[in-house]
């Protein structure tokens, strides 16, 4: 179904017993190897503030990069992201001044806005306007990724900027979560405006992105049967669970029942939030981040699962930690490993054999 993923079919049989929950004595992996497209970008771009980047140039990015994958036979669903409408789009329909931002490790280049409002008097301003230019630039990009992928690979769903992630966009962090206490009713009616926008921009993506059988191509769990959404809890990484409790869950699950339910990424310093965000209703996955000064989600992934039960993960690993732990027959099931530093295809090709035959 995808040229650049012949074993399609087979992968995303592996990929819907796991994410069914039906594969908790099996692992799976991501190989990541060395991208000449990822190389070629880092070449011409530096870290930092940039233009912003003609559409079709990206999904030709994506079109080199996934072609090199290929005859990678792991556990992968080639998807583009629409890193370029990250964050900024959400801003940009509210007339927040998008700043694009270039990652040469990645070959994204992402984007984000400052905060918007001035005070919450400002707030009554605000509105979905589906015939806003960057609503417009938005289906422009869908529809030239959406073009440009076809028959090749897919297109990623992309994050959610709803609930407090929306309110951090109007006032910034600091003043999001003063007003949780000082002004909450300003910050419920900004939650609204975010649950209307966010249900208008992914329903347009699922209008115009269809994944493989019905699922939904993802950069946080490759493909998932379903209308899956893309949720992030990362304002309450610095919060109380009680936090989480009573400005969290009920926005999350609120678009999760809109749609087929969701994933969400934790970081290094959310995963006092695991067992919560596990029980969330509609919740099909976990992407485990590793942040500098906490310990990497694969060296306590025991511990983790421990809070999170039969909850699929997707947690990162450096190839040799990945193989040491292989052949020690000590990789936990019911997850999805994202191995790095992986030298070549045949050596991706071979150590897959290994992960298709393992059992816990």
């Amino acid at each position: 179904m995808f040229a650049y993923k012949p074993t399609l079919p087979h992968v995303l049989n592996r990929l819907r017993s796991l994410y069914e929950r039906r594969a908790q004595d099996q692992i799976f992996a991501v190989m990541e190897t060395p991208s000449r497209a990822i190389a070629e970008f880092r070449a011409r771009y530096t870290e930092g503030y940039c233009d912003a980047p003609d559409p079709a140039e990206r999904i030709a990015f994506w079109d080199r990069h996934f072609s090199e994958r290929a005859t990678i036979d792991d556990d992968s669903v080639p998807s583009a992201y629409l890193s370029e409408m990250d964050q900024g789009l959400y801003g940009g329909l509210i007339d927040g001044d998008v700043q694009f931002m270039a990652d040469p490790d990645t070959g994204w280049i992402s984007s984000m806005v400052a905060p918007i409002l001035e005070d919450w008097s400002q707030l009554d301003r605000l509105h979905l306007d589906r015939s806003h230019p960057w609503f417009d630039r938005y289906l422009n990009q869908l529809r030239i990724f959406a073009e440009g992928a076809a028959g090749k690979f897919g297109v990623s769903h992309f994050i959610l900027i709803d609930g407090l992630n929306f309110v951090f966009e109007l006032v910034g962090a600091t003043q999001t979560y003063l007003s949780l206490y000082e002004r909450p009713d300003e910050v419920r009616r900004a939650v609204e405006l975010a649950f209307e926008i966010n249900v208008a921009v992914q329903s347009a993506f699922f209008e115009n992105a269809t994944g493989p059988e019905g699922g939904t191509c993802s950069n946080m769990v490759q493909w998932i049967p379903g209308r899956i959404v893309s949720e992030s809890v990362d304002p309450f990484h610095m919060t109380s669970i009680n936090t989480l409790e009573e400005w969290g869950r009920g926005p999350a699950e609120r678009i999760f029942r809109q749609f087929d339910g969701g994933v969400v990424h934790i970081h290094g310093n959310g995963r006092h939030l695991l067992q919560t965000v596990a029980g969330f209703n509609g919740l099909k996955a976990i992407f485990l981040g590793d942040d500098r000064g906490f310990p990497k989600a694969f060296d306590v992934l025991r511990d983790i699962q421990q809070r999170t039960g039969d909850m699929p993960l997707v947690v990162q690993v450096p190839h040799d930690a990945f193989v040491a732990a292989l052949e020690r027959h000590e990789l936990a099931g019911g997850v999805l490993y994202k191995v790095g530093d992986v030298s070549d295809v045949d050596a991706a090709n071979r150590l897959m054999e290994r992960v298709r035959e393992y059992r816990v």
